[in-house]
């Protein structure tokens, strides 16, 4: 198929969701709670649970699930997968850290273990917390101490957001080969998945794994029809993130993730001790059917705050 032939096809699909227009958001943020537990934190939007952000110590390393969808109710993200059973909803991770594995299954491979976490605000239009974690593997010098800042909004009735901003500390000289497992991910539900009849578009327009695999982006968004409602989940990928515009690692069966890790030019990046890897992302579950100019827009404003 030639590229031609593949933007039609891209443009005919995002406009079959969109009907030729994005919905208007409704006006105003909903109220927000937070209840911290020993081994998450559960955060409710106008009284209905929207997300859980987990850290049992039985766990590869912290996820956010479900991540409800704004007019459904139903997580817009999987987990357990039986292909992948180590996509966790929406995660950061890592494989091939000095030989460890902070990814895929087996505790004794690496681990991003939970040490602290702070509420900062547990009410309000907005949650926000503080979280540190240790990169662990048994016999082995922990790699990085991370430092997290996770707020979350509801701008609208049919939006939801999570701000995640990791700031990742060396301990020691730390060195990544090259892999597709790298940094922060998402999973959508199989509905909402290209198999399951959902589009995957990126900022230019593209769609679906084909034409999107490798391609430079600064957000990708997934969304899918439930009954007669359609809702979505976009990962925005900050400009001023190292190896920023990134190309994305995407799968039809609905993995996404901004994945620098598999383009090193050199086959491996390495880190000295107390050097400090500055990333922020922006997850956007909608239910408003957001255009791509919308979408666009929203990056924008994100990004060019300071």
């Amino acid at each position: 198929m030639n590229s031609g032939m593949t933007k039609l096809l891209a443009g005919l699909a995002w406009a079959a969701w969109l009907n030729g227009t994005g919905a208007t958001a409704a006006p105003g943020p909903l109220p927000l709670r937070a209840e911290q537990k020993a081994d998450r934190v559960i955060v409710f939007a106008d009284n209905q649970l929207f997300t859980e952000y987990l850290f049992p110590d039985n766990e590869k390393y912290p996820y956010f699930f479900p991540v409800n969808g704004p007019r459904s109710g139903k997580s817009v993200t999987t987990r357990r997968e039986k292909d992948y059973p180590h996509h966790s909803s929406i995660f950061f991770g890592c494989d091939r850290v000095n030989g460890g594995n902070y990814w895929q299954e087996g505790l004794e491979r690496g681990r991003i273990a939970h040490q602290s976490l702070k509420m900062l605000a547990a009410q309000g239009e907005r949650i926000a917390f503080e979280q540190t974690c240790r990169w662990e593997r048994p016999g082995a010098e922990a790699p990085f101490d991370d430092f997290r800042v996770i707020a979350i909004t509801a701008p609208a009735k049919d939006r939801r957001v999570i701000d995640f901003e990791v700031k990742l500390t060396a301990r020691i000289k730390v060195r990544i080969d090259k892999t597709n497992h790298s940094l922060f991910s998402g999973r959508v539900a199989p509905d909402l998945s290209v198999r399951g009849g959902g589009v995957l578009i990126n900022a230019e327009g593209e769609a679906g794994e084909k034409a999107t695999f490798g391609k430079i982006s600064p957000w990708m968004d997934y969304r899918g029809r439930r009954g007669d409602q359609t809702e979505g989940l976009a990962i925005f990928d900050h400009p001023k993130n190292p190896w920023s515009p990134c190309r994305w690692f995407t799968r039809d069966y609905g993995f996404f993730s901004p994945t620098p890790m598999n383009w090193l030019d050199k086959g491996f990046v390495e880190f000295e001790k107390g050097q400090v890897i500055h990333l922020r992302y922006r997850v956007l579950a909608h239910g408003d059917n957001p255009s791509r100019e919308q979408l666009a827009a929203d990056y924008r404003a994100w990004a060019e705050k300071p």
